[in-house]
């Protein structure tokens, strides 16, 4: 299947990650093929950063993991929805545990799960 999949022309595709108990959206990354094969060998998450040009582990930093429990598809082959186990008290980088936690007018509705000056040391 992952040889259909329509990746952009930087070579990357979209990862929405999901926790696969509650349903929440945990974040939005990119991967690229060999990230997907990565996450798809170790059965943990791997990306593409797009900023730093590298690729990463989630949670190689904070220890905040995700375990992959199951990767599907969208029906243009264009997204991925990866369901996860999250492992840690969060998957943002900014101490909460969803990277949606700020409705369209600047509110923040959720409050911080972890310190991420203690966790990356910022």
């Amino acid at each position: 299947m992952t040889e259909t999949l329509k990746y952009d022309d930087k070579g990357l595709i979209p990862a929405i990650v999901q926790d696969v108990a509650t349903g929440e959206v945990l974040m939005v990354a990119y991967m690229n093929e060999a990230s997907l094969n990565q996450t798809l060998q170790s059965g943990y998450t791997h990306f593409w950063s797009r900023s730093r040009q590298k690729f990463w582990k989630k949670g190689e930093q904070s220890g905040h993991v995700q375990e992959v429990k199951q990767v599907l598809v969208d029906c243009d082959g264009d997204t991925l929805l990866i369901k996860v186990t999250q492992h840690g008290p969060g998957a943002c980088h900014t101490g909460h545990r969803s990277c949606f936690y700020t409705d369209i007018n600047g509110q923040e509705i959720a409050t911080k799960v972890f310190s991420e000056e203690q966790v990356y040391g910022k």
